[in-house]
């Protein structure tokens, strides 16, 4: 039986996407295309050899039994409201809308409805974060006591985007502390965060950094450091590492780590580095396509729930207050 799911938005993430879809034909899926741009959205079809739908109310029409939407955040909550209504399950970018104060409202949409909505955060499929997370919950590394996660990519995207991205912490943070929270089971209860902004000044011009660092304490008063930079020339750059006082283990540390050895006679890693996040979470977005069609057809547990990715946006809020205020913030829940 075949599994149909359409996909709005067919910019850079989302011919991603279609490529990962149309990848599971052998599964039994079909893919519908649909975007603002239809002359875009034909080319795309064209390409991958699926169908195309005019517009979005076409999609709809058609009554997929799936929707992945990777369209603009403007756009996020009103079409995850729209798959709720219709009792479509949805597949949705990080994050659910534009605020965390408009995400609330669309998380009591969701649960009104009884709706199926699973959020974009691609570090839980990942082999090497899964792999870490066994390693905790098993004992193999005792009890934590410092966690450090990183976030670098090699250049920043453009100051258009950076404009209305929400700040370093709610564009590229937020996946470390999802990851944090989802990792170790336990939520983040204070931050405080400090920022720099060395790169190109138009950076600070429309409000942002470049480079930031937050000390994010957990429930039980373990610590973990989040940063991250838009300006990491070696590569992109993304891990993180648990230690524990039995062990440590570390996520994203492989022959692409986009750094070198200063020790004489260590050649690690072999290289080369990763250039992009698509790059770097290629396995990632291929198992969370596949997570998404085995959620569709009832198969598995949501592995990104809605209200868990809204909390890590909690998080992401109280590190831009604590940067814009130089204080510690509590997170509000």
């Amino acid at each position: 039986m075949t599994t149909t799911l359409g996909l709005i938005g067919v910019g850079r993430i989302g011919v991603m996407h279609a490529r990962t879809i149309r990848a599971l034909a052998d599964d039994g899926v079909a893919l519908i295309l649909a975007d603002v741009d239809v002359a875009r959205a034909r080319q795309v079809s064209a390409e991958l050899g699926c169908r195309v739908a005019e517009d979005v109310d076409a999609l709809f029409a058609a009554a997929p039994d799936g929707v992945v939407i990777a369209v603009g955040t403007p756009q996020h909550a009103p079409l995850i409201l729209r798959a709720a209504q219709a009792g479509i399950p949805a597949f949705c970018e990080k994050p659910v809308a534009e605020s965390t104060e408009a995400s609330v409202a669309v998380l009591e949409a969701i649960a009104r409805h009884g709706a199926t909505v699973q959020i974009g955060h691609q570090r839980r499929l990942d082999p090497g974060h899964l792999a870490a997370r066994q390693a905790l919950q098993r004992g193999e590394l005792g009890w934590l006591h410092t966690i450090r996660a990183i976030t670098a990519d090699m250049a920043p995207p453009s100051v258009e985007f950076l404009a209305t991205s929400g700040g370093l912490f709610r564009d590229c943070s937020v996946h470390d502390f999802d990851s944090i929270q989802w990792l170790t089971r336990q939520r983040i209860v204070e931050v405080y965060a400090q920022g720099s902004n060395n790169g190109d000044p138009a950076i600070g011009g429309v409000g942002d950094v470049d480079t930031a660092v937050a000390l994010a304490t957990l429930e039980d008063g373990t610590v973990a450091t989040v940063s991250a930079t838009r300006y990491n020339g070696g590569g992109h750059d993304v891990r993180l590492e648990l230690q524990g006082s039995a062990g440590t283990v570390q996520a994203g540390l492989d022959d692409s780590y986009a750094g070198r050895s200063a020790e004489l006679g260590v050649d690690f890693p072999a290289g080369p580095a990763h250039q992009t996040f698509h790059e770097r979470f290629a396995e990632a977005y291929h198992y969370e396509m596949r997570a998404f069609l085995e959620l569709v057809r009832g198969q598995r547990e949501n592995p990104c729930p809605p209200e868990e990715a809204v909390d890590a946006s909690r998080v992401a809020d109280a590190a831009q207050e604590s940067l814009e205020t130089g204080r510690p913030v509590r997170v509000r829940r």
